[in-house]
């Protein structure tokens, strides 16, 4: 019966050298690409997207989308960096140079991404570069409407009246009417109220810019406003504007349902008449024949 020292030596003697030179070359390049990747990557990420960002943001204090777009950019040039760093590391940087290769690569990632991420992607660069489009903006668009947090590669993050975060395809909002009324710090509520003919309508534009500033919430200046926007068939048609600041620190919904519910209570106390049916004048002659049984 053979000894542990005796099936040790068995077993060595029966390992293929070869095969171990293949193994270690293997392991070789994998250690090189990581260790070249991962040194890359935290000097990028930890010294030069913070740098290039810091610079930016210096000299160009009143754009926060070009500081958010710089801060993706130049992370997404790194990950490219490390990654070709650990390619050279991994003993295949003649890969590099080989044209041919690198066209069939273009070629294929092209093909991968598709026009549509393409066409984000270019969209992107053109929200980025547009000066009226910034970070904290609130803006509108046929999908929806909310603050941008940041501009990315395919998509643009914005955050709504309900304090959800959506992510917007780029080309929506460069092929899309962009409404920006409210500027940074404003919003604009509107709201449409009818009241009947017969009604004192001065009455009821003085009520609702009244009622407006009732709440703590609506700004002084520019003031609430009301106007005649309609004379529709059975009721006039009025509007109220006023415009409250940091629309992503307040309620909306309340702030609309409260005003509604004043406006009610106020016109209600006033003796206006809120959304009034329409009236309709029936005339014509009604003949009935009485049949004997």
């Amino acid at each position: 019966m053979l000894s542990l020292r005796q099936r040790f030596v068995a077993t060595v003697g029966q390992i293929d050298v070869s095969r171990l030179a293949t193994y270690e070359d293997a392991a070789g390049m994998v250690v090189g690409f990581v260790v070249g990747a991962a040194l890359v990557y935290l000097f990028g990420r930890l010294v030069f997207v913070p740098g290039v960002t810091s610079v930016v943001s210096a000299r160009n204090e009143n754009n926060p989308t070009l500081e958010t777009a710089t801060r993706t950019y130049t992370h997404a040039f790194v990950v490219v960096v490390a990654t070709l760093v650990g390619v050279v590391g991994a003993g295949f940087g003649s890969l590099l140079t080989d044209t041919t290769l690198i066209v069939a690569a273009l070629t294929l990632v092209v093909g991968v991404a598709g026009q549509e991420v393409i066409g984000a992607l270019v969209s992107g660069f053109f929200l980025v570069a547009d000066p009226d489009f910034n970070v904290g903006d609130w803006i509108s668009w046929p999908g929806g409407e909310g603050v941008v947090e940041a501009v990315d590669f395919r998509v643009t993050r914005v955050r709504t009246v309900n304090n959800e975060t959506i992510s917007v395809p780029n080309t929506e909002l460069t092929t899309n009417a962009l409404v920006r009324p409210y500027g940074r710090e404003r919003y604009r509520v509107t709201e449409r109220i009818d009241v009947a003919y017969a009604d004192d309508v001065e009455l009821a534009l003085r009520e609702l810019a009244e009622v407006a500033r009732e709440d703590e919430r609506v700004v002084e200046d520019p003031a609430p406003t009301s106007r005649i926007i309609e004379f529709a068939g059975g009721s006039v048609g009025l509007k109220a504007e006023f415009w409250i600041e940091s629309p992503m620190d307040v309620n909306l919904v309340d702030v609309r349902s409260q005003f509604r519910r004043r406006v009610k209570l106020r016109f209600d106390e006033e003796g206006l008449t809120l959304g009034p049916a329409a009236g309709r004048e029936v005339s014509g002659r009604l003949d009935v024949d009485l049949v004997a049984e």
